[in-house]
């Protein structure tokens, strides 16, 4: 029996030292447990996605020298591992080493490089010819690299009939909601259709506005799943395998290795459920959130704590990121805040622990329009009074943050975020969106499923069943500026994530006004999302990096229609 480790490492980009070390730690706990070879995912040791961190050399020249020493340092077992290896022209590969007994004997250079949604890899890569085969004690293995196993004519095809019998991929597939299924469809056909073992090893782990999920998984020769890593945390999953050690061909690089298993009893299968959307989402908010601060070195974080859903939601993931103690709650009330809003955040922070400030804005917001008189003259001022009191919470926590240090987390979700129901320079002032690609319906779900995780609730009932409101005026609800949620929210989707037109849309059995309206507010608020913080990618298509617009363009979708 030939055991396999999979190495479900989180990686930090650039940390090429750490990562390095961290491979090594995980070498050593893989061979503790009998591994004979350890994949790592994509990229180990710069992390992924580096983006132009491919141009600097001394990047380059780090990895390799880590490479290296990786090498020279590693228990006696088989590593499979990604890094950068230079190309002709100033280019780079993205590579695989297969490492063993002090040296590296085969290099594999992605071959598929993907140039869609978030990945721009025909940038940064120049595409791999070639896929050795590695005899490794008679069994026979080849190597890819994440999208090179998606394509029909890819390598594993081609090893596959040159006699390899193990496919072994390091992966950097970012997590959406369903991602892991598409996978697993893939993983099957691929090893069915091939008549491999394919061992898919997939990074975790928090990157700025990706979150990958993890799920590394083993698949045999008959399509069946042999191992499933758990989602969202670090691990080794291992697996047995029965593979018959073969005559290496005369074009395989060959290692002396073996006899594998002697001895040893096999494992039984590790095989981790798979999660249904709301705790996988919640927990791929928890895991971003965790990275972004501790990644760039924030130890606690700070938020406006209005008694809403949003704010409520964000700082129970906040909470469960980093722990209760590291999350201040800033209660910021204006003339127009209900006392119920006041008293909902105070039992929100009660119930988890929270840390919590109280500053009344009136002061500031009197001053101000006392200062503005000479402008806008007396009486009421419409949005611009309102857009004031945000834009005033977001100097008090940007004021907070300069004071302590602290990470200021947004709270506005993806229905305002899309529609530009925000204030620029105001709520949605700070460092990171949490929930930036949650829609405003997944919001409530997220809430009561956190809930139900525990006997008692963290978000008290009536935060989550009130009208949602801005409280920016008197009697102010959400509806109305926008249409419901349940409208919205699907209305959004089709023309954000699917890219349908308005009458398509409205074929779905929505007023084609309504329709028209929620797409020209999507199409007019570019220039403010543009300027807003980064936030976790949790759907196809987020309003981050993988949806590209123009901020100055006079197309109008709702008129096109």
């Amino acid at each position: 029996m030939f055991r396999i480790a999979l190495a479900q490492m989180n990686s930090c980009v650039g940390d090429v030292r750490g990562n390095a070390d961290r491979v090594l730690d995980f070498a050593r706990r893989a061979h503790e447990k009998g591994a004979d070879l350890v994949v790592f995912p994509e990229l180990t040791l710069v992390g992924y996605p580096p983006e132009d961190l491919v141009f600097l050399p001394a990047l380059v020249e780090a990895n390799m020298r880590e490479l290296d020493r990786i090498a020279r340092e590693a228990p006696p077992t088989a590593l499979v591992l990604g890094y950068l290896e230079p190309a002709s022209g100033g280019r780079v590969f993205n590579s695989a080493a297969f490492v063993f007994g002090g040296k590296v004997h085969a290099r594999y250079h992605k071959m598929k490089l993907p140039n869609f949604s978030v990945f721009d890899e025909q940038r940064y890569f120049q595409a791999g010819q070639g896929c050795p085969i590695v005899s490794y004690g008679g069994v026979r293995i080849a190597m890819t690299l994440c999208e090179d196993l998606w394509h029909d004519d890819g390598p594993v095809a081609t090893t596959a009939r040159a006699g390899a019998r193990l496919i072994v991929s390091p992966n950097a597939s970012p997590y959406s909601i369903g991602r892991i299924e598409l996978r697993e469809r893939m993983l099957h056909k691929l090893s069915l259709q091939n008549g491999v073992y394919v061992a898919y090893a997939n990074l975790v782990g928090g990157q700025d506005e990706l979150v990958f999920d993890g799920g590394s998984m083993v698949y045999g020769p008959d399509g069946s799943t042999l191992g499933r890593a758990e989602q969202f945390e670090e691990a080794i999953l291992t697996v047995d395998m029965d593979l018959a050690h073969e005559l290496a061909a005369s074009t395989d690089v060959r290692i002396d290795a073996g006899p594998f298993g002697h001895g040893r009893a096999s494992l039984p299968y590790q095989i981790a459920s798979t999660l249904e959307v709301e705790p996988e989402v919640y927990k791929a908010l928890v895991l971003a959130t965790r990275d972004y601060a501790r990644k760039n070195g924030f130890k606690d974080v700070v938020l406006g704590l209005s008694g809403g859903v949003d704010s409520s939601l964000v700082a129970t993931i906040a909470a469960d990121a980093l722990g209760p103690a590291q999350v201040t709650g800033v209660m910021m009330p204006s003339r127009y805040s209900s006392e119920g809003s006041v008293s909902d955040a105070e039992s929100l922070a009660r119930l988890q622990g929270l840390k919590t400030e109280t500053l009344p804005i009136e002061p500031a917001h009197a001053a101000l329009l006392g200062t503005l008189e000479t402008v806008l003259g007396e009486g009421a001022h419409g949005l611009t009074e309102e857009n004031l009191q945000a834009r005033i919470r977001g100097v008090l926590l940007m004021a907070v943050s300069n004071a302590r240090g602290s990470l200021v987390l947004t709270t506005g979700n993806k229905s305002e975020i899309a529609t530009g129901y925000s204030t620029l320079y105001g709520d949605t002032a700070g460092g990171f969106a949490v929930l930036k690609d949650v829609e405003k319906s997944l919001v409530f779900r997220l809430c009561r499923w956190r809930n139900s995780q525990q006997k008692r609730d963290v978000i008290p009932d009536w935060v989550i069943e009130k009208p949602p409101s801005a409280e920016l005026r008197p009697g102010q609800r959400d509806t109305d500026s926008l249409p419901p949620y349940d409208v919205l929210d699907p209305i959004m989707r089709a023309y954000v994530e699917d890219d349908m037109p308005p009458p398509k849309i409205a074929a779905l059995g929505y007023d084609l006004a309504t329709v028209k309206k929620v797409v020209g507010m999507v199409d007019r608020n570019e220039y403010k999302r543009r300027q807003s913080p980064p936030g976790p990618r949790i759907t196809q298509r987020s309003l981050g990096k993988d949806r590209r617009m123009p901020v100055t363009s006079k197309w109008r979708s709702e008129a096109g229609a």
